[in-house]
C-alpha cells in the first residue's frame, strides 16, 4: 500500500496538434463530443425554436405593411413605431412625416427597428443565448464545441458587441415613444377618452419592455458602475439597487418581452384587419 502511494499517478494524454478549448495542447484526447447521459441537447434546441419562431414572425409583419394600425382607437403595432414617412396608414404618424414614400423592400418601421435589433443581438443574456444554441460556442456545459478556434469578441463581427451600451440609450428613447404610442391609444371611437383590451395588451407589453431595458446590463453600469462610494450617493445606489433586482430576471424578461411583441401585434393586427372586435370598456 505504501509503495503504491509514494508512486506518482500519471494519465496517458494525446497531445492535439491544432485547435483550442478540449481540443488543445495537451488535453485528453477523447473521441466522444461529451460523457453526458441526460438530454443535454434539449435547451439549445428550444432555444434555436424560440428565437427562429420570433425572427421569423417579426420579419413578415416588419415587411406586410399592413394591418398595423386602427384607425377608431389609434392602436399602433410596436413594430411599426415609430411610423413617419408618407406611406405610413393616416393618423399612425404621431411624430408627423419625416421622410416621402418608402420602396416596399424597406420596412415602415425602419427608423427603430435596425437599433432594437442590435440592442438585442448585444444583449449580454442573448449573447449567451444564441452564442450556445446557434454557434454551439459551446451548446452545453461539458460538450465540446465543433470550432477549432475562439477568438473572443475582439475581431469583426464580434467585436460590434462592445457597442451594446450605445444601443441601449436608443432602446431607452424607443421605449418613450412606445409610451406615447400606449397612451395615444386611450382614444374613443368617436373622439375623447376609450378603453379597451387593446389598451390593456399595449400597456402591459410597455411595461415589460421598461422592465427588459433598465434591467439591462448597462443600465445597471450607468446608474452605480462608477461609484467608489455608495455611502456619498445615496440615490443613485437606490436606483443601482433597483435595478440590480430586476437585472436579475434579465433572461425572463428578454423572453417574456419577445412574447409580449409578438402577442401585441397579433392583436392589433386581428383588430385591424377586422377579424376580431377589441372588447371596449368604456366607448
Amino acid at each position: 500500500m505504501s509503495e503504491l502511494a509514494s508512486k506518482p499517478v500519471t494519465t496517458q494524454r494525446t497531445v492535439s496538434e491544432s485547435g483550442a478549448g478540449v481540443f488543445g495542447r495537451g488535453r485528453a484526447s477523447i473521441p466522444d463530443r461529451t460523457l453526458r447521459t441526460d438530454n443535454w441537447w434539449l435547451q439549445p434546441t428550444l432555444t434555436v425554436l424560440g428565437l427562429a419562431a420570433f425572427v421569423i414572425y417579426a420579419t413578415v409583419r416588419a415587411f406586410w405593411r399592413g394591418a398595423y394600425w386602427v384607425s377608431d382607437y389609434h392602436y399602433l403595432t410596436p413594430f411599426y413605431s415609430p411610423c413617419v414617412s408618407t406611406s405610413c396608414a393616416e393618423g399612425s404618424s404621431h411624430f408627423g412625416h419625416w421622410f416621402g414614400a418608402l420602396p416596399s423592400w424597406i420596412p415602415l418601421g425602419f427608423l427603430a427597428l435596425p437599433f432594437l435589433l442590435l440592442f438585442r443581438l448585444t444583449c449580454y443574456y442573448y449573447r449567451k443565448a444564441y452564442y450556445r444554441s446557434v454557434w454551439f460556442s459551446p451548446p452545453a456545459c461539458a460538450v465540446a464545441e465543433p470550432h477549432a478556434k475562439y477568438t473572443g469578441e475582439t475581431r469583426l463581427p464580434l467585436i460590434i458587441q462592445n457597442a451594446h451600451r450605445y444601443f441601449f440609450y436608443i432602446a431607452v428613447i424607443v421605449s418613450l415613444i412606445n409610451t406615447y404610442d400606449a397612451i395615444m391609444a386611450f382614444h374613443g371611437k368617436n373622439g375623447g377618452f376609450g378603453f379597451g383590451l387593446g389598451n390593456i395588451i399595449l400597456v402591459a407589453n410597455v411595461v415589460l419592455l421598461w422592465a427588459y431595458t433598465v434591467s439591462c446590463h448597462s443600465c445597471r453600469h450607468i446608474t452605480g458602475g462608477r461609484l467608489k462610494h455608495f455611502s456619498a450617493h445615496p440615490v443613485r445606489y437606490w436606483i443601482w439597487t433597483q435595478v440590480s433586482k430586476l437585472n436579475t430576471r434579465h433572461m425572463q424578461l428578454a423572453w417574456t418581452t419577445l412574447a409580449s411583441l409578438a402577442i401585441t401585434d397579433f392583436y392589433v393586427m386581428l383588430v385591424a384587419s377586422g377579424t376580431l372586435t377589441d372588447l371596449r370598456f368604456v366607448h
